[in-house]
């Protein structure tokens, strides 16, 4: 078991650092003003971070205010780690002020000489451009492609990946199940890092050759100021459904986070899928702001669409319909009609922006697949076995529709809601998976601090309003492996079993600990214990 407090972000940085001047990151952002005793004439910063525990000598430590305490309450420590400044807000100055002048601050006394403190009245609404400005704004040398939606931004992530290594780029990717550096990959905390790991990162990129660059961009990277600073030669907007009603005070403050992709500060052009409603919301509210590719199907005036669609249990075929009326064929290694969606927002945004549109289809036909999405596990039984990451209601059910078309039996779904996280769709994941699939386990996923069995009975209460006729036999297991292996038990040949919710995740998550479990273990291992072969603990291979 490892404490969630063990887990930090990984910094990646420019090897060897470019230091730069403080005096001219003041004269740059005349918002910002020294404050204090320490001087800026001579300080050299290399680098920027806004954890204490992850200073480098000769950063900048942004102590910003948090959710419990302020960052400034660790900048004797960020000092000891050898800070050369601190950027923080007034309070945070004042909370600086105090400690210093605090005799018994043994660590402050021993840190020699005060270091500058530099204020401002937002110092995350800056820390995006700060954080650019001292690596050097490596993302104005970088084709960055980002894409954001509530569904699909890891799947496009990756076909803009292949697509970009088909055409013989050199590409990072960045994205909620790995960070990858021109091939080597790292795991990855959140979808985006904060702003100082994030450009730290891309300047670790250009120094490694990379010239091309997937981002999946959050909602809440963008309220919370996280992708200030990048310079993208394009982005993508995929759909926007029910999801993180925990952060945002509603849908449209959702809406308006997710098209703050859509300035023309941030981004030269965007792909928008116009099958969605918000996406079409979207090309009305940027007519003219930056330039437009759209997608979707005939019926709906697009540039792109697809025709002669075609999809198996492990892939997809179609026809890609271009503006100029050139007809190209695809195929690509993802089932069902919402992964042709993807693909052809990948394509269009890479054809946008100067990429060659037949070495990208042949990039993205070699895929190998994405982790956690729709991926097949396969221990010789006689049925279909998937784990995905699926854990909105719209995506429940657009996976439990994909499924039921590719196969004869009966659809199995095992899911769960976490906790801590987005309530009001509780009862809509659990209405969701009643009313899409034959059989429904539900179970926990990642419980966090709240009650299990009360997120279950939310889940339970949204199956309850599904009619008798529409709902599939549910049954509640609290233990995800047991469900796992109950889903197994009930399925026989042409059936499909769905593990949903965790997709590429590899730990389960109560109380501030995280207890090594993978889906796609538990599936095998269970296929392999109802088929006689001997059972295997989780977490080995």
């Amino acid at each position: 078991m490892v404490s969630l407090l063990d887990v930090t972000t990984i910094g990646l940085r420019p090897e060897p650092p470019v230091c730069r001047q403080l005096a001219d990151l003041l004269r740059s952002f005349p918002e910002v003003v020294r404050s204090g005793p320490g001087a800026a004439d001579g300080v050299e910063l290399c680098g920027i971070t806004l954890d204490s525990r992850a200073v480098q000598p000769g950063d900048l430590y942004a102590a910003l205010p948090g959710a419990r305490t302020h960052g400034a309450a660790f900048v004797a420590q960020a000092i000891a780690a050898g800070a050369a400044a601190v950027l923080t807000d007034p309070d945070g100055a004042r909370l600086i002020a105090a400690d210093t002048a605090d005799a018994a601050s043994a660590v402050f006394a021993e840190a020699g000489t005060a270091v500058p403190v530099l204020t401002t009245a937002d110092p995350r609404g800056c820390l995006g451009a700060i954080s650019a400005w001292v690596y050097g704004d490596p993302t104005a040398t970088l084709r960055l492609l980002g894409v954001t939606g509530t569904n699909g931004k890891t799947t496009v992530a990756y076909l803009l990946d292949a697509g970009l290594r088909g055409a013989g780029e050199t590409t990072g990717l960045v994205g909620t199940v790995e960070t990858r550096i021109a091939g080597r990959a790292v795991p990855s905390v959140r979808t985006t890092p904060e702003a100082p790991d994030l450009q730290g990162l891309f300047a670790r990129m250009v120094g490694s050759g990379v010239g091309s660059a997937a981002m999946e961009v959050s909602s809440h990277a963008l309220a919370l100021h996280r992708v200030d600073g990048c310079r993208f030669a394009g982005a993508a907007f995929t759909n926007l459904s029910q999801d993180h009603l925990d952060f945002h005070a509603d849908m449209e403050d959702y809406f308006a986070a997710k098209a703050m992709l859509f300035d023309p500060a941030r981004s030269a052009m965007a792909v928008v899928d116009v099958d969605d409603a918000y996406g079409r919301r979207l090309l009305e509210m940027r007519p003219d702001a930056i330039p437009v590719s759209s997608l979707g199907h005939p019926g709906i005036p697009a540039a792109w669409w697809a025709e002669d669609v075609a999809t198996a249990p492990t892939s997809s075929r179609f026809t890609l319909c271009a503006p100029d009326g050139g007809r190209l064929p695809v195929d690509v290694p993802l089932p069902g009609a919402f992964n042709v969606a993807n693909t052809i927002v990948a394509l269009v945004l890479l054809a946008a922006t100067g990429v060659d549109l037949d070495a990208a289809i042949a990039g993205i036909a070699a895929l190998p697949g994405v982790p956690g999405r729709m991926e097949k596990v396969d221990a010789g039984q006689p049925y279909l076995a998937l784990v995905d990451y699926a854990h909105t209601p719209a995506a429940v059910t657009t996976l439990l529709d994909t499924v039921r078309s590719v196969i004869s039996g009966r659809v199995i779904v095992v899911l769960g809601c976490g906790g801590d996280r987005d309530r009001v769709k509780r009862p809509l994941m659990g209405a969701a998976a009643a009313r899409g699939a034959d059989v429904a386990v539900v179970t926990s996923d990642n419980p966090r601090s709240e009650d299990p069995q009360a997120i279950l009975d939310a889940m339970v209460s949204g199956v309850a309003e599904v009619p008798d006729a529409e709902r599939a036999a549910v049954q509640v297991e609290l233990d995800r492996a047991a469900a796992i292996r109950l889903a197994v038990a009930a399925a026989r040949a042409g059936d499909a079993v769905v593990v949903a919710g965790k997709g590429h995740e590899t730990g389960q998550t109560m109380n501030d600990v995280v207890t090594p479990f993978d889906d796609r273990i538990e599936l095998r291992d269970a296929l392999l214990a109802a088929l006689g072969t001997p059972f295997r603990p989780a977490g080995t291979s």
